[in-house]
């Protein structure tokens, strides 16, 4: 696959996201950006926009729209699943009966419910190693890509060779994108800074300040880093986009729906009815009960993500979580 060759993406997932990423690269390449929901298509279809997820920005004649999946891949170069991690699996299910074996690129964070696992392990079940894939992820709102604000993310694949050709592909116009095959790094780093960044929501909905926001987005780090590495991740991904990068952005950005339900869930408000009024997928609270699910086997230590997880799936206030948070014993920073 080369970026002259490459010249046809399909785009699985509608959402805000994977809306942005097909209009970004409709600029380039021909496009068609699959949606499961046929009235979600059909709607689409007629305005050229997608009003549900992404306003009024206006397709372009590069991008279509399609609710058939073997229509939406067919003559594709490249697949990026942008759909959420829960039906991840599903979706490389769907693409393996209808006979693909397109390389896959995924733009979506977290961890699967039940099984816990990340998106490369559920790729690497569902499609082997000897298969093309990888994971996209670093600061990235939609709003600002489709905005044409300056963006630039990481792209680790399985595949050192394939991994440059696919973020050269992507890369463009206002996208930047950077290449590691670093897979493992990429996907912690993506899906845990959605646990943090509900931490720093608590935080700041909590009137503590930017001295707090700073440690907690620190520490964070410092735990996303742990759990990573005793996954077999590199410390230096931590350090880039697909680490602290997305982390800083979804801790402090305006746009960021787990900073959302940590500010909200500081003034008491039940998780259900916060998750109600976003309209839209909330990673991180996924994320935090499956991320405590696999850091007691690797005998991990994540305080936050234990706070957070007790706040959202076991009753605790926020103002609990955070005194249990502050109270714990004094240790050196390196631990």
């Amino acid at each position: 696959m080369t970026k002259q060759a490459a010249s046809r993406v399909a785009v699985l997932g509608a959402g805000a996201w994977g809306t942005a990423l097909a209009m970004n690269l409709s600029q380039r390449h021909q496009v068609t950006l699959w949606a499961r929901n046929a009235g979600h298509v059909s709607g689409m279809r007629k305005a050229r926009a997608n009003p549900l997820y992404l306003g009024d920005f206006s397709f372009n004649e590069q991008l279509q729209v399609e609710d058939n999946l073997s229509l939406a891949i067919e003559g594709a170069d490249l697949i990026l699943s942008v759909v959420p991690t829960a039906g991840f699996r599903s979706v490389l299910k769907a693409i393996k009966s209808i006979g693909s074996d397109l390389p896959i690129i995924w733009a979506h964070k977290g961890l699967e419910p039940e099984t816990a696992k990340l998106p490369y392990e559920v790729a690497l079940e569902e499609l082997g190693s000897a298969q093309k894939w990888g994971a996209l992820s670093g600061p990235s709102f939609a709003a600002e890509l489709v905005r044409g604000l300056p963006t630039a993310v990481t792209l680790a694949a399985n595949d050192e060779g394939f991994a440059k050709e696919a973020a050269l592909l992507i890369h463009g116009a206002n996208l930047r994108v950077y290449d590691t095959t670093d897979v493992i790094g990429v996907s912690v780093g993506g899906a845990l800074k959605n646990v943090m960044a509900i931490a720093a929501g608590i935080s700041d909905g909590m009137g503590f300040g930017n001295n707090a926001r700073a440690a907690m987005i620190t520490r964070g780090l410092a735990e996303m880093t742990r759990f990573g590495m005793a996954l077999g991740a590199k410390a230096e991904t931590f350090m880039g986009l697909a680490g602290v990068g997305d982390l800083i952005l979804t801790c402090t950005g305006q746009y960021s729906r787990n900073r959302e339900v940590g500010l909200q869930l500081a003034t008491g408000k039940h998780l259900n009815d916060i998750l109600q009024g976003l309209g839209h997928v909330a990673e991180g609270v996924n994320t935090a009960r499956e991320v405590m699910r696999r850091a007691e086997p690797l005998g991990v230590d994540m305080p936050i993500t234990f706070e957070v997880n007790q706040a959202l799936s076991h009753g605790k206030s926020a103002q609990e979580a955070v005194m249990d948070l502050l109270g714990r014993e004094q240790k050196p920073e390196g631990v």
